[in-house]
């Protein structure tokens, strides 16, 4: 009798699991019936849409901008599938959650985009915001999974946009996991990116695109890294991993003026969870002061979230030793370079462009083509929006993302080190850069700059 109910209770319950999933299904639709594209309509650009085969094709066409087959139906919290592949040399995407705005001209579809590629760069999977806050998560952050994307046949794509969540999985190998500081609602758009020369006439093919509708609190697993724009807030994923808030986004609690005990009483306000140095004519250190962490950090990942005004200089500094200059002028330590490089006359200044947005200040040029493969730009930065600095040490290697991007790699107290120093501003401040541990610090230049989620995680 006791197997006969052990059994039954088995068989009841491979039922309830078998119900659930059959629930699941009946929720899941096709957004492309595989004939025509009822449902669909095309904006910002005209290159031409096709169906064949079970298949929608986007054809580049020239003259057009990026051109987007977008659902007429919005959506907020789902799970999207569908396979696609891509011609040589053409990237391109799927929108999700994306808004239209007319007025905006050849950029009016914008929001996140999962990104599709054939580079050698490997980021497709990743989530590019369109037309608006651009790269958010690349597979910088997790270069393993570069791999998973064949361009040579079909890929499988997953989405899940829950709440302020959204992962991403290429032939089931998860490649972000982003989390924003909001939920948005908006269309599926399949992209036909703008092109010329060769790229006219080459093709995108989607199919079996499919998506399910799921509630708010949806639960998924992932393995990729976690990267939140929450706004001076930490996810339970960023805790579990060793991430601490460096500024809580209201109180001056753990940070001092560079030169001084206390933080500065003027030149810094905090306002709305934004910290931000104000303008006071461009002259460095000479208002509020820079200011300093309490503690000092040795090895570490550091990301800061900042945003430039017009012509506007700053930095963000590190292995600062608050004593080496008790003079006018900013405290001593390595910077990662804040900058409007198009209006900033600092940018032309220094050797090769070692003073422009991303650099180690004075000594390396920022260039992100020398470690991405085939990047289209030297950075990828929001002139006057948001952007992140990234500077990951460990030991004697150091390197500076900007938006996901590598930007400058480097070994301090090494020969070719010492060398850059003494051709540098650096060059009479002994031992430059070689200490074990300092300060992090960020700058006055007299310039408005805004800054927000300051965290760190500390490395072994």
């Amino acid at each position: 009798m006791k197997l006969i109910i052990q059994r039954s209770l088995a068989y009841v319950t491979m039922l309830l699991v078998f119900t659930t999933c059959l629930n699941a299904q009946e929720k899941t639709i096709e957004l492309f019936n595989g004939k025509n594209l009822r449902g669909w309509k095309a904006l910002n650009g005209f290159a031409e849409f096709k169906v064949e085969n079970n298949t929608i094709i986007g054809v580049t066409t020239k003259g057009s901008p990026s051109t987007y087959l977008s659902t007429k139906k919005e959506y907020t919290n789902f799970i999207l599938e569908y396979e696609t592949t891509i011609d040589d040399g053409l990237n391109g995407g799927v929108q999700i959650r994306s808004q239209h705005d007319p007025s905006k001209g050849k950029n009016s579809v914008y929001g996140p985009q999962v990104e599709a590629e054939t580079s050698p760069r490997g980021w497709s999977g990743g989530i590019f915001d369109q037309s608006r806050n651009g790269w958010r998560y690349t597979t910088e952050y997790n270069p393993e999974v570069k791999s998973a994307w064949n361009h040579k046949k079909w890929n499988k794509i997953k989405v899940i946009a829950c709440g302020n969540r959204i992962a991403t999985w290429v032939n089931g190998v998860n490649i972000a996991n982003l989390v924003e500081d909001k939920v948005e609602t908006g269309f599926i758009s399949l992209q036909v990116h703008a092109a010329g020369g060769d790229k006219v006439g080459k093709l995108t093919k989607w199919r079996n695109i499919n998506l399910t509708e799921i509630s708010n609190d949806y639960k998924f697993e992932t393995t990729a890294p976690v990267i939140s724009y929450l706004k001076n807030q930490l996810t339970q994923q960023e805790k579990d991993n060793g991430w601490q808030l460096l500024w809580d986004g209201k109180t001056t609690k753990g940070w001092r003026g560079a030169k001084r005990d206390n933080f500065p009483d003027k030149g810094w306000s905090m306002k709305d969870g934004i910290l931000t140095v104000h303008a006071s004519g461009g002259g460095e250190s000479e208002h509020g002061g820079d200011i300093v962490t309490t503690k000092p950090y040795k090895n570490f990942i550091l990301e800061v979230d900042f945003k430039l005004t017009k012509a506007a200089n700053s930095g963000i500094k590190y292995f600062v030793d608050t004593e080496l200059n008790k003079g006018k002028g900013s405290a001593i330590g390595c910077e990662f370079q804040i900058l409007d490089d198009k209006f900033h006359p600092d940018a032309k200044k220094g050797t090769s462009g070692n003073r422009t947005l991303g650099s180690l200040y004075d000594l390396i040029t920022a260039n992100a083509q020398e470690y991405i493969p085939t990047l289209y730009t030297k950075k990828y930065n929001n002139k006057y929006g948001w952007n992140r600095a990234r500077i990951i040490v460990d030991g004697n290697s150091v390197s500076h993302f900007l938006n996901g991007s590598a930007v400058v790699k480097y070994e301090r107290n090494t020969q070719m080190w010492r060398a850059l120093v003494a051709y540098s501003k650096y060059k009479n401040w002994p031992n430059f850069g070689e200490a074990e541990e300092g300060l992090i610090l960020l700058q006055d230049h007299g310039d408005e700059v805004h800054f927000k989620n300051i965290k760190i995680k500390e490395l072994n």
